[in-house]
């Protein structure tokens, strides 16, 4: 069976946004280099599955529609911790505000914002 193994992100500083992941989750740095267009990248996750933060030369991107209403936008990343309460606290921490909070049937999940506006949807089924 096939399995994802990375999402391409452009964010303003893949630096910050990698140790940010770094603290959320434990995922540590895999790569970092030179990407297309003169632009930066860096892998964080693990060895077999890792979110890939890119930007342009000298941070440049261009910002666009809300993605839920642009075809082919990023609408989130779905993430699953163990511990749904310690990890909304550690999103606390780094400042993000947790929203839309929700219990369905098989778990509990929230959303929150990043520092580039990327959503992710935190979900535990424990």
């Amino acid at each position: 069976m096939a399995h994802l193994e990375h999402l391409n992100i452009t964010v303003s500083d893949p630096a910050r946004t990698a140790a940010k992941l770094d603290e959320l989750f434990g995922w540590k740095p895999r790569w970092k280099g030179a990407a297309i267009h003169g632009g930066t990248t860096w892998h964080v996750g693990s060895e077999d599955q890792y979110l890939a933060v890119y930007t342009g030369p000298r941070g440049k991107q261009t910002t666009g529609d809300d993605s839920y209403s642009m075809r082919g936008g990023l609408n989130h990343v779905g993430v699953v911790v163990d511990d749904l309460d310690a990890a909304e606290a550690r999103v606390r921490a780094l400042g993000f505000a947790p929203h839309s909070h929700a219990d369905y049937e098989p778990g509990r999940r929230f959303y929150f914002r990043d520092h580039d506006g990327i959503e992710f949807e935190l979900v535990s089924y424990s």
